[in-house]
């Protein structure tokens, strides 16, 4: 069984040196490690040669999707493991998934906050009818609850390994996406395509979280609003409106909190220039079984919440499905 590493790199040398640190540590090693740099202006790409990683230079910030799609590309192993540049991995990271992962797609562990390690990061990811995507446990503390493994939809490309086979079989990442959001894309085409994943706790990783950017950035609010609009054009078609309605309508409320509405209504109007085209292209003729799926991620958004609490987004979405 081997593995290639993908990390997507773009600026922020420091943070590329702690996760191929990280790297080298692991008890179960890589069998190669591939860099795709997106047109750093600092040194990121020649100290990535020099740390021995098999580097790919583009000639600019094409956005996640690209260089991840790129790195696939030039992989050779059985599995792939997409690591972003602000990770690093507990030794036994690589070596618990892949024991793990059986006859599963993909497997993700538990990525806790780098800044405050006992604060959950991410764990697996789920998806509303309204196109917003819920990554589990984030900015919950650790508990016994995320200490469980289970079957899961989808997998934060933060952190985890697939099939190299999978990105033959479903495709490779959308690169309409640029960033954000191309992940649950991915997932919800695995998903409609019958493969699931799983979830290692016993895998353990840390996140920097928005390092390069900052997770407010009106470039970044700018993006995930607009990319919840191609979301939605391209598998939610011909659903419920409502869901839809006060999903997007709550997530503006939010962006307008952290002052990124003027960036949340300019990734609305920039989404809904693309979207005519891609509307409906996603799995049309899985309707039914689509619609299914985002039912039982919706469901899981629920009942983790009544477990670990809700945030002041998921208690009013739900509060207004009910109306």
């Amino acid at each position: 069984m081997t593995v290639s590493a993908v990390v997507p790199q773009w600026n922020r040398r420091e943070l590329l040196e702690k996760l191929l640190r990280s790297m080298q540590d692991q008890q179960r090693h890589f069998d190669e490690v591939i860099v795709v740099d997106n047109g750093s202006t600092d040194d990121s790409a020649d100290f990535a040669e020099r740390s021995g990683a098999r580097v790919i230079r583009l000639k600019k910030n094409f956005g996640f999707a690209a260089a991840v799609n790129r790195g696939i590309e030039a992989a050779s192993a059985e599995w792939v493991a997409i690591l972003n540049n602000d990770v690093t991995l507990e030794p036994p990271w690589l070596a618990k998934l892949l024991d793990q992962a059986g006859d599963a797609w993909f497997a993700t562990g538990k990525i806790l906050s780098a800044k405050n390690p006992k604060l959950i990061d991410g764990t697996f990811d789920e998806i509303s009818r309204a196109a917003c995507a819920y990554r589990c446990g984030s900015g919950k503390p650790d508990s016994p609850f995320w200490n469980h493994p289970r079957e899961i939809r989808f997998a934060p490309m933060t952190a985890a390994i697939f099939r190299r086979r999978l990105f033959d079989e479903i495709g490779p990442l959308d690169e309409r996406f640029g960033s954000y959001l191309e992940d649950v894309d991915f997932g919800i085409r695995c998903a409609a395509g019958g493969r699931s994943g799983v979830y290692v706790p016993e895998a353990v990783a840390y996140h920097a979280g928005s390092a390069t950017q900052g997770a407010w950035n009106s470039d970044t609010v700018s993006r995930i609003s607009r990319n919840q609009v191609l979301l939605a054009a391209k598998h939610f078609s011909g659903f419920s409106r409502w869901p839809m309605v006060a999903g997007q309508l709550l997530w503006g409320v939010l962006a307008l909190r952290h002052v990124g509405g003027i960036a949340w209504l300019r990734g609305k109007v920039s989404g809904l220039r693309v979207a005519r085209k891609i509307r409906g292209e996603g799995f049309a003729k899985q309707e039914n079984r689509l619609r299914a799926i985002l039912e039982a991620s919706e469901r899981t958004i629920f009942d983790v919440g009544q477990q670990t609490g809700f945030d002041w987004y998921w208690r009013a979405y739900f509060w207004l499905l009910r109306r």
